[in-house]
């Protein structure tokens, strides 16, 4: 059967947005797990709260490797590793962060607990890593010095 090149494009550009209408599944399901009073919490305190990891218990199984002095808060190298069994998930905050929770790593079927990623922090601030762990939480801080901020500073 022979097309026009007007009803090829059409019909290529109409299968391309139908692909990409079932690529988007996969974020609408992401966006519903979105903590937004946890990203949206201006203090430290509250966005912890919001995780519901309020109660956190301090853990030496947590091994953070972050600079001492950061010297550019715009990209902040850092690894975070959970020697506690039963790791679910790794979460990091920056107090002095605009919005201090910077996310949660989830890990399934038995997936090693490590993590290394690049933060923005806007000032010297303690780093703390929550890890969800049966259930329980656990907590690591350290503090990183800036001395060029990155959010905004």
């Amino acid at each position: 059967m022979f097309y026009s090149r007007r009803s090829f494009l059409h019909r290529l550009t109409s299968g391309l947005l139908v692909s990409a209408l079932g690529l988007l599944q996969p974020l609408a399901a992401a966006a519903a797990k979105w903590n937004r009073a946890a990203f949206e919490a201006g203090k430290v305190e509250a966005a912890i709260a919001a995780v519901g990891a309020s109660d956190a218990s301090p853990s030496d199984n947590i091994v953070i490797k972050a600079p001492e002095i950061a010297e550019n808060g715009a990209q902040v190298p850092i690894e975070i590793t959970s020697n506690i069994p039963g790791t679910e998930a790794i979460l990091i905050f920056s107090d002095k962060n605009v919005q201090p929770y910077v996310g949660t790593f989830e890990f399934k079927n038995g997936a090693e607990p490590f993590i290394a990623t690049r933060i923005k922090m806007g000032d010297t601030s303690n780093l703390r890593a929550y890890v969800r762990a049966n259930g329980k939480y656990y907590v690591k801080v350290r503090e990183v010095k800036v001395t060029i901020g990155g959010c905004g500073a």
